[in-house]
């Protein structure tokens, strides 16, 4: 699934740079806490989002020494988190098995957010973003 998303009335971007290892998912949890804190938003939904996109882009996306971005911004007064990595390829969902143990993640994402998708970025790798409906606390 992938959108396109237009910077028509977008705020600053707030910005994590993670290292690309499994304590970054708290990490990007705990940011994405006082991004959304800070704009008076309720952050759970934000906070499983962001764990399972960090997750993937560890997962899938980096290797070795490798650097997670993540960001959120309001666009159109919707939160947008977004993770980068350095993978080209495209995330997919898929239907994991009874008996698997991940594979859940995107679908997981599909059901929460409002929409995502992603891009690629000009110098390689790719954004994951999700799109959210602003909760007030």
């Amino acid at each position: 699934m992938s959108h396109d998303i237009r910077r028509s009335s977008m705020s600053e971007p707030s910005t994590i740079v993670l290292k690309a290892c499994p304590e970054a998912v708290k990490q990007a949890r705990e940011f994405i806490a006082m991004v959304f804190g800070a704009w008076g938003l309720d952050d759970e939904i934000a906070r499983t989002i962001v764990s399972e996109l960090t997750t993937n882009a560890i997962r899938h996306g980096s290797e070795g020494d490798d650097l997670v971005i993540v960001r959120a911004y309001l666009l159109d007064g919707r939160p947008v988190v977004e993770t980068w990595d350095r993978s080209a390829s495209m995330p997919v969902t898929r239907v994991p098995g009874l008996d698997s143990e991940s594979g859940r993640g995107l679908l997981l994402v599909e059901a929460l957010a409002r929409r995502w998708g992603c891009r690629p970025l000009t110098d390689g790798g790719k954004v994951v973003f999700a799109e959210l409906e602003a909760r007030t606390k």
